[in-house]
């Protein structure tokens, strides 16, 4: 925009860099990101960079954690037996969110995708498997989201882990609850068909 200032345009920028940011969006917010006080404003790049700085990734599952280890992780009432897989940080604290799951966690960092360029290689797949060689873990639930990736991503591990003597399950997909039939699409009825069970 040839109105705005050169720094406000790298503002608006680095803002749209953020997911879910469009240009719209990044400019609402470098507006408000200038109305507000120095130090409201200073204070939240410092707790950004405070984050950036002092989060690692926890070195047994891939959770984020200030230490070297996550709280799930050195948490001794958990069941070690059960691993659940998902793709991001953000996917574990929805299931801890919902309170129902009491295993351990493995966090791949994304999903496959070659026409991004994320392989095997870009993920946390030999860290996965070097878990279950250790003999402790029965099951292995798959919860990678229900899209093309995420679909690739359970597929590649099934067959990955399949020589082990492990139970691989996979979560059910399907019709969310309090939505209508007719609002669903081909594909998401056929998975809640498939991941049908008794009653």
């Amino acid at each position: 925009m040839k109105y705005l200032s050169e720094k406000h345009e790298k503002l608006v920028d680095a803002l749209r860099r953020l997911p879910g940011i469009g240009r719209k969006t990044a400019l609402r917010l470098a507006f408000y990101l200038l109305k507000e006080s120095r130090e409201d404003v200073f204070a939240l790049a410092q707790a950004i960079k405070e984050a950036k700085e002092g989060i690692n990734f926890c070195g047994i599952c891939g959770n984020i954690t200030e230490g070297n280890i996550c709280k799930i992780c050195a948490d001794s009432e958990r069941d070690k037996t059960s691993l659940c897989v998902v793709e991001e940080p953000m996917d574990l604290y929805a299931l801890e969110k919902a309170d129902f799951y009491k295993g351990q966690y493995h966090v791949l960092g994304g999903a496959l995708s070659p026409l991004d360029g994320v392989g095997p290689e870009q993920l946390r797949i030999d860290e996965l498997t070097e878990r279950i060689k250790k003999g402790e873990i029965k099951e292995v639930i798959i919860a990678t989201n229900p899209d093309t990736e995420g679909e690739a991503t359970a597929l590649y591990i099934l067959k990955l882990l399949k020589p082990y003597n492990v139970r691989i399950t996979r979560i059910a997909t399907g019709i969310p609850m309090g939505s209508n039939i007719d609002y669903a699409d081909g594909i998401t009825l056929s998975k809640a068909f498939k991941s049908r069970g008794e009653m």
